[in-house]
């Protein structure tokens, strides 16, 4: 019956298997950006900052202009400006155009901030990116993990059937007693739910696999190599300093910096003088649309805001706390630095030595295990001894692949920081 269960279960994996695309790990990356909602809106951000800035670097060249036009029907007749006569309706349309001169170097701090804003836009649009790339990496490495996971599981599970045979065929000699035989029975049933547990894992994680590239009905990773993961390509004190100077979340914190400084020079010079160049072209007449009477204006103003409620005030005090917020946030950032960095550079190597550890782990387990079944089978080891051997084989071989994945992931967390890839997957910082 066990057997039978676990053939329907294998068989529908493989049916399941054959409906579900196989995607590699490049393919994964490049899908799921372009549907991850965090980077959708990043890049959002980022063009809102371009047009920001196009739009304060166009204040120093262009005047505000604006058109408008006019027909009234009058009651009583008016003397109307374009006919020089009363008429019983007017029309007018005028062009008004107007240039600051001057206004307190509030443009030039606009123009600043906007730079600035955008800077901070493109370094978290690199920061979510690797973010979401991370994520995707961490999905991509649980359905690899569920499918050997549920290897090691079938294995467990031959063996299992295997030692039943053994064990029967040792109690029907008179070899040993009935007990041996429901102990491994026992191990089978176990091992059987083993595979069920590790099967529905695996089409948990195809599914989370499949929903952040787009595919509802799940997606297959496509296998990668097992070979022993390389040191990494910097030193600590490297990866420290690069981290510091062009990681994206210190990119950004000292960009948001600047733009809370910027805002409040642009606060400021509100208290300064507006001086601005006006002109203007009027036409007026008694029809729409107006050509009788055409005027021509040009001149200057000069505006100085007195007293507004205490509104500008309120503002500044709100700007300079959020620089105040901007400047701390940013110093944090920079004295986490070798903490965050030590702790995943470190975090890969542990990862590394773990895995070294967790090969050897199997290759002696697995030698203990050859061992054990043989004395078993000649009689000079109990059951108990066996099964204790194919269970530390079993933990040895699920310890390999999570550590494996483990490694993996922790180079991933680093690159986070770093915003730089630091292995050879293809080019992920390209959506």
């Amino acid at each position: 019956m066990i057997i039978l269960r676990l053939a329907v279960l294998l068989s529908a994996l493989g049916a399941r298997a054959d409906t579900i695309p196989v995607v590699t790990l490049a393919e994964a990356l490049q899908r799921a950006v372009r549907l991850d909602p965090g980077y959708v809106q990043a890049l959002v951000q980022v063009d809102n900052a371009e047009s920001a800035r196009r739009t304060a670097r166009l204040a120093f060249f262009l005047p505000t202009v604006n058109a408008t036009t006019s027909y009234t029907v009058l009651s009583t007749q008016q003397f109307n400006i374009g006919t020089g006569q009363p008429a019983s309706s007017t029309a007018s349309a005028s062009l008004d155009a107007r240039y600051e001169l001057f206004n307190g170097g509030r443009n030039f701090a606009e123009a600043k901030r906007s730079g600035a804003a955008l800077e901070a836009a493109q370094a978290g649009e690199l920061s979510e990116r690797f973010t979401v790339a991370a994520q995707v990496e961490r999905a991509y490495y649980d359905v690899l993990g569920a499918r050997e996971l549920l290897d090691v599981g079938q294995q467990r599970s031959l063996r299992a059937q295997e030692q039943l045979g053994t064990a029967r065929a040792r109690v029907v000699s008179g070899a040993t007693v009935q007990s041996d035989s429901l102990q491994v029975l026992l191990e089978v049933q176990r091992a059987g739910t083993e595979v069920q547990r590790r099967q529905a894992d695996l089409v948990v994680n195809q599914l989370e696999l499949g929903r952040r590239i787009g595919n509802e009905r799940g997606a297959d990773a496509a296998p990668l190599d097992t070979l022993p993961p390389p040191p990494l390509p910097l030193s600590l004190d490297e990866a420290v300093r690069y981290a510091a100077t062009q990681g994206p979340a210190w990119l950004q914190a000292r960009a948001n910096e600047r733009a809370a400084e910027y805002q409040v020079r642009a606060r400021v010079g509100s208290y300064f003088p507006t001086v601005a160049l006006t002109a203007s072209l009027g036409k007026f007449d008694s029809k729409f649309f107006p050509s009788l009477t055409t005027r021509r204006t040009a001149g200057f103003t000069i505006s100085l805001p007195l007293w507004d409620g205490a509104q500008r005030e309120l503002a500044l005090a709100v700007l300079r706390s959020n620089q105040t917020l901007a400047t701390a946030t940013r110093q944090n950032l920079e004295q986490s630095t070798r903490h965050d960095v030590t702790q995943a550079y470190t975090g890969y190597d542990v990862a590394r030595g773990s895995l070294a550890s967790a090969l050897t782990g199997v290759a002696v387990a697995s030698e203990i295990f050859r061992v054990q079944e043989a004395r078993y089978r000649a009689g000079a080891a109990t059951v108990l001894e066996l099964l204790d051997a194919q269970a530390q084989l079993v933990q040895a071989q699920a310890d390999v692949v999570q550590a494996r994945y483990s490694v993996r992931l922790a180079r991933a967390s680093l690159e986070v920081l770093l915003g730089r890839r630091l292995s050879t997957v293809p080019d992920r910082s390209t959506p």
